[in-house]
């Protein structure tokens, strides 16, 4: 995997060291999760967040374990790292940071004190919610360390306040079970108890959001370090709370151990493979119903477009086809009137994409090809032709296959359905009623795919191939515009026209939804070089196409402020880096080089969500990241066409 590795000049440093962050997951949906230079600035960080019924139904539980190392000659040097609603950083162990590392995907952290070097380490336990935190002696001694453990127990979207009731501090052996939620163990336990109030969150504020919580200060765990090798472990986990993990350097070894197993799995051409194969586990997660993907860390569950985009690339590009397997047999059975559920992070299940159910269609396909499990392919067939021949029918929203040109159309007013989704006080910024380019490009790519899996099975396909030509042709008919490019959407409603004048308009803005009409499997389109020039030149940035040309004149460049500001900017400008996979096949399709796409985004994973790769970035430069720090389709879209 790359090297990342950072020194005191960016570790001690306070904006560098927090503007980094690294994630350590636990394979169901929780993690533990937190920035280089250990100081919290989201309400979403912790060191056990604890996954609920859904992977977005998560809990903070422990929040710190704050180090202090009690030196021969009495002094107390504290290591730990937070920030106050008064503005002050206390304690500021960053500065005493000499080296932060990511190895085998585990943060590790050195401190040093003069001639005394504390280190620590971290991982979860695979399958469990369990994490453990181990401090090593490196140089000098003997010291005593202390750890202090700052609480909560609370939903991962809110916050906790000290003018409540106290947590809940149940005594067992070795700590304490807080809130009958989870449990603490660790050596030289002393139960404290009262409340750190004024811990404040500079992301959450940046993000327009409250910014301050209270922290229970639940008790310390001390040892006493004599020579260097000697640990000081601490274990944290929920469920089965009588069962206690194995100790923490056995659970930091088992996590390396499985780490290295995942990546060579993917069988990695090069380090930055490796990287992100490693990147891409952090998605694939087990629930109470099966597999599942992570959208995002740290505030996304799962959603059905997000998992069938980075199908693929999660599952086909890193030796998961069996798991794989099993997840398109789980969402094959939530299709409903021919649309595949949209596993909301509101907890309802809801049908609310026009293109989730499209995307469905080309993961089972690429499954197929790519694996050659024509079974999966025969058994999901009878669901796929109903989802066919319900779209040429009608089903929710206006998604119908429309009889006059065969292209298929959507939107019902106060609808987002298309990917670009975002609402300002429950208004879509981008509604994209009518026929948006990808919807049909994906819908032509959608039945040539079932027609190929229908003869796979011996039947008959005819009529899916008439389907198919039909929409395929009047797409190539409509969707060209003089602008050289095209239309993001054709039959879009005029949002005023005169008396007289035309109900619809074809929307020939800029926008990269038009690479699926050249980069699917079964495209419409060939690439037009043309077309592509434009693109390049209005939409691509190091970190991926943004989602809005430039010169268009609501562009919005920044994606920052509150939550209007930002998701009114979502889909004006911001980058996406997920639009790299498709962006990469139609250069590629054209015949032309692809190896410098790469660049910005391999550098990028040392930047902001460490071996990973972010949701968004702004628009312009130096088109610094935002939204989640690890996203799914971001990764799985690299991952997919580097190779």
């Amino acid at each position: 995997m790359i090297e990342i590795r950072y020194g005191s000049q960016v570790c001690g440093e306070l904006t560098s060291a927090v503007s980094r962050e690294w994630l350590v997951p636990d394979g169901l949906g929780g993690y533990a999760m937190g920035t280089v230079g250990g100081l919290r600035t989201r309400r979403y960080h912790g060191l056990l967040v604890v996954p609920g019924e859904t992977p977005a139904s998560r809990n903070v539980g422990l929040v710190s374990l704050d180090p202090a190392v009690l030196l021969p000659a009495g002094t107390r040097v504290r290591l730990g790292a937070h920030e106050w609603a008064s503005g002050d950083v206390d304690p500021r162990g960053f500065e005493l940071l000499e080296r932060f590392d990511l190895a085998d995907g585990l943060p590790r952290w050195r401190w040093r004190v003069g001639d005394t070097v504390i280190e620590r380490e971290l991982a979860m336990l695979p399958g469990r919610s369990c994490v453990a935190v181990v401090h090593r002696l490196v140089n000098g001694g003997p010291v005593e360390l202390e750890l202090a453990a700052a609480c909560t127990w609370r939903d991962a979207h809110g916050e906790r306040r000290g003018d409540g009731p106290p947590l809940r501090m149940d005594p067992v052996d070795g700590g304490a079970v807080v809130e009958g939620a989870y449990r603490l163990s660790g050596p030289g336990w002393s139960p404290q108890g009262h409340w750190w109030r004024g811990v404040y969150h500079r992301e959450e504020a940046a993000r327009g959001l409250h910014p301050q919580e209270d922290l229970w200060y639940a008790g310390q765990f001390r040892d006493t370090l004599h020579r260097p090798g000697d640990t000081l472990s601490v274990l944290a986990w929920a469920t089965d709370l009588e069962q206690e993990p194995p100790p923490g350097p056995q659970v930091v070894a088992a996590a390396r151990q499985r780490n290295r197993q995942v990546v060579a799995a993917a069988r990695p051409a090069d380090a930055v493979g490796a990287t992100l194969a490693l990147a891409a586990d952090a998605f694939v997660v087990r629930t109470t119903t099966g597999p599942d993907v992570v959208a995002g860390y740290p505030w996304f569950g799962a959603w059905s477009r997000d998992t069938m985009i980075s199908y693929e690339g999660l599952f086909l590009r890193t030796g998961r086809a069996g798991t794989g397997r099993e997840l398109l047999r789980s969402y094959a059975a939530t299709l409903s009137e021919g649309m595949l559920a949209n596993t909301a992070d509101t907890g309802r299940v809801e049908y609310n994409t026009v293109d989730g159910t499209l995307w469905f269609l080309h993961a089972v396909s690429r499954h197929v090809t790519v694996t050659g499990d024509t079974d999966l392919g025969d058994e999901l067939l009878p669901a796929l032709r109903a989802v066919i021949d319900a779209h040429v029918a009608g089903t929710r929203y206006g998604i119908a296959v429309d009889p006059a040109d065969g292209l298929l159309t959507q939107g019902v007013p106060g609808a987002g359905l298309t990917w670009m989704d975002a609402r300002v006080y429950g208004v879509p910024v981008t509604p994209r009623h009518g026929k948006p380019v990808e919807v049909n490009a994906l819908w032509v790519n959608g039945v040539a795919g079932v027609a190929e899996l229908t003869e796979l099975a011996g039947q008959d396909a005819d009529g899916l191939h008439r389907l198919h030509d039909r929409a395929a042709k009047t797409f190539r008919d409509r969707f060209p515009s003089p602008a050289g490019w095209l239309h993001d959407v054709v039959d879009a409603p005029a949002p005023a026209y005169p008396l007289g004048g035309a109900a619809v308009h074809d929307d020939d803005l800029l926008r990269p939804n038009q690479l699926l009409a050249w980069s699917l499997p079964f495209a419409p389109m060939e690439p037009d070089v043309r077309a592509l020039r434009h693109l390049g030149a209005g939409l691509l940035t190091p970190l991926g196409p943004r989602s809005l040309s430039t010169d268009c004149p609501d562009f919005l460049g920044r994606h920052r402020g509150g939550p209007a500001e930002r998701d009114t900017a979502y889909h004006q400008g911001t980058v996406w880096p997920w639009l790299i996979g498709p962006y990469t096949d139609t250069v590629r399709r054209a015949g032309l080089p692809v190896d410098d796409l790469f660049t910005g985004l391999e550098a990028h994973l040392g930047e902001y969500g460490l071996g990973s790769v972010s949701e968004t970035a702004d628009g312009v430069a130096p088109h610094t990241a935002t939204g989640c720090p690890f996203q799914a389709w971001s990764v799985a879209e690299l991952l997919r066409v580097r190779r």
